[in-house]
């Protein structure tokens, strides 16, 4: 399951991915943070369309895994009402080497942003809210 409106566990994550193959275990969470250009926020609704990104998801998991031996990767993203500091992403990347497995969790977060179908609504502290675009990581090029 990559989606869940349950709390992020990322011990279990982590555990999932990691062996005694795999020297180098990245976890990377995302959470929702209070302030945005400006103004106080309370938190994120995140909805998605459940049966593409969950193909999605578990599509970007493979193709990354597939570029690099020994290479174990899982992403699970929240969805419902979080409150600002609540995990909504966690991704946890594992590998012989450190070097994969920190280029496959930062890979894995900018192809989520970028190709799941998971849209967030930014709620305010002075009541108003609105859909938030997602910023890349890196410029674009």
């Amino acid at each position: 399951m990559h989606l869940t409106r349950a709390p992020l566990d990322s011990g279990a994550l982590a555990a999932e991915v990691g062996s005694a193959a795999r020297g180098a275990t990245v976890l990377f969470l995302g959470t929702v943070r209070d302030r945005h250009l400006g103004r106080a926020v309370t938190g994120i609704d995140y909805t998605a369309y459940e049966p593409l990104a969950e193909a999605t998801l578990a599509r970007i998991e493979r193709e990354l895994a597939a570029e690099h031996e020994g290479l174990a990767l899982r992403v699970v993203h929240r969805l419902g009402a979080l409150a600002a500091g609540e995990a909504s992403i966690a991704i946890a990347a594992a590998a012989p080497r450190r070097e994969a497995a920190f280029a496959a969790a930062r890979r894995a977060l900018e192809r989520v942003k970028r190709e799941a179908p998971i849209w967030k609504l930014e709620r305010y502290a002075d009541g108003g809210q609105a859909w938030r675009e997602e910023e890349p990581l890196s410029p674009p090029g």
